[in-house]
Order: C-alpha cells, then sequence, then structure tokens
C-alpha cells in the first residue's frame, strides 16, 4: 500500500495555530516560567549515537530543569521488538522513539504503537517530512558513503560509485552493517534490491567480492578505522565525526544513486508522560534542537521558509524513497538477502 504525500500549507497553518492555543507557548515564545507546571521525567528510545542522545539530554534539560530524560539506546530492531512487547503485555515506558526510517516508523504507526500529535514546530518542515495523519516527523538527514581508512587507501583510488566496490582489487577488504540489525542498513539494502540497477545481483558479487557483514554501524567504523577492512559502506555523519576526533577515516558520496535517509520520530501510545514527550518532540524539531544535530555533523530538516527543501530536491542525485513499497515489502526483502549472504552456513547470523 502507498500513500502519496500532500501539500497542506493551509490547513497545517490552522491546526498549528490550534494546537499552539490547546496546548500552550511554542518554544521560541515560552519561558522557563511558562513551563514550571512541568515536571517528572521522560522516557526515550532512540537508535541515535549515545553522545549525540546526550547532548539533546543536555540541551533540553538546561530549558526544562524540572524534567529528567532517561534514554534507552538499541538498534532499531531491538526498539521495534521492545515496543511491541510493552504494547501486547500493555506496559508500556517509552514516550518517545526514534528510529533510523521512515519504513520502520510506518510499521509502529500501522501496529498501533504511535499516538498522533501535531507539533506547533511542524509549520517549519516541509510536508514531504510529516506523517499525513500526524503520526511522525522526520528530524534528522544523513546520508550512506564509501568509507575509507586514510592510512591504507589514498584519495585517489578511493572506490567512487556502488559498482566500484565489485572491483576484485577490494576483495576480502570491504565491509557493511547487516542489515538484519540496524534500520539504517535496512533502508540501504531496500534501495538497492528495488533499483534495477542493483538488485540481487549487486549483493551476490558484493558476497563474492569477500563483503565482511558487521552487527552494528558503530561496528563497522571502527573496523575501517583499525585496518581490518580498509573499505566500508557507511554514515557520512559518523565518518565525519570520528575524523573530526582525528581517526584515520574520510569517506567519498557517490554522485549517483545516492542513499540518504530522514528518520523520524514519534509519541508512544499509552506513555506515560505524554505532556512531556510533547516538550522534548517540539523541542528536538526547534531550531536550537537541529543546531544541535549539526553539531554532530547530521543535517538538520528544518526549512525556516527557504526554497527547494522538499524531498525531490533534496534527493535529486539519489534513489527516489518509496516508503510503503519499502514498509510492504520489509521482509520479503531482508529474507532476500539472507538467502544471498547466509544460505548454506551452518551457523546463524
Amino acid at each position: 500500500m502507498k500513500r502519496e504525500y500532500k501539500v497542506f500549507t493551509c490547513a497545517l497553518a490552522a491546526l498549528i495555530l490550534f494546537t499552539c492555543c490547546s496546548n500552550g507557548p511554542t518554544i521560541a515564545e515560552s519561558s522557563q516560567e511558562e513551563f514550571s507546571g512541568y515536571s517528572g521525567e521522560v522516557v526515550f528510545y532512540c537508535s541515535l549515537p549515545e553522545k549525540l542522545m546526550q547532548k539533546l539530554k543536555s540541551g533540553f534539560e538546561k530549558r526544562y530543569s524540572l524534567i529528567d530524560v532517561q534514554y534507552e539506546f538499541a538498534s532499531t530492531g531491538k526498539i521495534l521488538t521492545r515496543l511491541a512487547t510493552e504494547k501486547q503485555t500493555r506496559k508500556v515506558t517509552a514516550d518517545l522513539v526514534w528510529v533510523d526510517t521512515f519504513a520502520d516508523t510506518i510499521r509502529m504507526k500501522e501496529e498501533g504503537i504511535l499516538t498522533p500529535y501535531l507539533s506547533p514546530q511542524a509549520i517549519h518542515f516541509h510536508s514531504d517530512y510529516l506523517d499525513n495523519d500526524y503520526f511522525y516527523a522526520g528530524a534528522r538527514m544523513y546520508s550512506f558513503v564509501i568509507a575509507y581508512n586514510t592510512d591504507l587507501v589514498p584519495e585517489s583510488e578511493v572506490p567512487r560509485s556502488w559498482q566500484d566496490l565489485l572491483d576484485p582489487k577490494w576483495k576480502g577488504k570491504i565491509v557493511l552493517t547487516d542489515p538484519g540489525d540496524a534500520g539504517s542498513a535496512q533502508h540501504f539494502m531496500a534501495l538497492m534490491l528495488l533499483n534495477e540497477s542493483y538488485g540481487e545481483e549487486f549483493f551476490t558479487q558484493l558476497r563474492d567480492n569477500g563483503c565482511m557483514l558487521e552487527t552494528s554501524m558503530n561496528g563497522t567504523h571502527l573496523q575501517v578505522v583499525q585496518g581490518n577492512y580498509p573499505i566500508g559502506i557507511g554514515l557520512d555523519y559518523m565518518v565525519e565525526s570520528m575524523a573530526a576526533s582525528g581517526e584515520p577515516i574520510a569517506a567519498i558520496r557517490p554522485e549517483k544513486d545516492g542513499v540518504t535517509l530522514f528518520s523520524p520520530i514519534g509519541l508512544v501510545e499509552g506513555g506515560p508522560n505524554l505532556r512531556n514527550a510533547r516538550l522534548l518532540y517540539d523541542y528536538i524539531l526547534s531550531e536550537e534542537g537541529q543546531n544541535i544535530l549539526k553539531s554532530s555533523h547530521l543535517r538538520g530538516i528544518r526549512d525556516d521558509g527557504q526554497e527547494g527543501s522538499n524531498r525531490k530536491t533534496v534527493l535529486k542525485n539519489d534513489m527516489w524513497v518509496d516508503d510503503w513499497l519499502m514498509y510492504d515489502k520489509a521482509a520479503e526483502m531482508l529474507a532476500t538477502f539472507d538467502r544471498i549472504f547466509f544460505e548454506g552456513r551452518t551457523t546463524p547470523r
């Protein structure tokens, strides 16, 4: 099933005005005193790097000093499993969730894990990044890159395209995160499988070229940094963060068929701290929250009136994303990947 995006600027503005009147002032207009009645905690499940989550926690708690942010950091798969269990047992702990992809967030919406909320900050976002029913909003942007160890691979020899990774010169020297363990890696896998220029043949050849699978995105980048695998299929912000810390890592972003993710946040149905969760949701989408993301080498999604910020413009050199198709075919595509990489093995993934 596929839902088409629609432009609803006027309706959005009207709804935001109603939301602001109903739920109090926006971050930009508010002072600490206006939120003096807000206290307690808010529980946040996320697949963000922990250092980034600490920055958001610090910024939020500085603004709302009586609210304690408790966060649980885990892979997308583990977060989805935990939320499903909480819903089934009716013992919901999480208030807010932030995973890697729209497809996974669509799944949570369809399974009744999320509850709708129209943030006053949504007026600053193109409708492409907002769920039509307001169950989630895109909050950060990042892209897949070809990462390399700068001590081992001269910049002039780095693969410039995904197809270059199939060159026999890189046999046994490439690492990729297992899409069964990370939502972002599953997004990469899905786009490649759905694209006729790549499909199953690409992953078959990548396997035959000795590509190694890691169990986490962080592990993939560490393998490159440590030189165990001098080439990795990684994420731009993780490479930039490690390079800024002095690690021997850099990256090339393919000029054609790029893979970009827009990672959404949503409120959890039945979460025990809904009012505080709305505040944190608003904070992440606010200019202050988005600037914290940018300080960690991520790209924010706020446009603040700028032109050309819709998804088709941002993705002009990237493969187009059909989020609903990816959601519908997620299990099928993961089974295809597993058949390619694991068939015939006697040990589990």
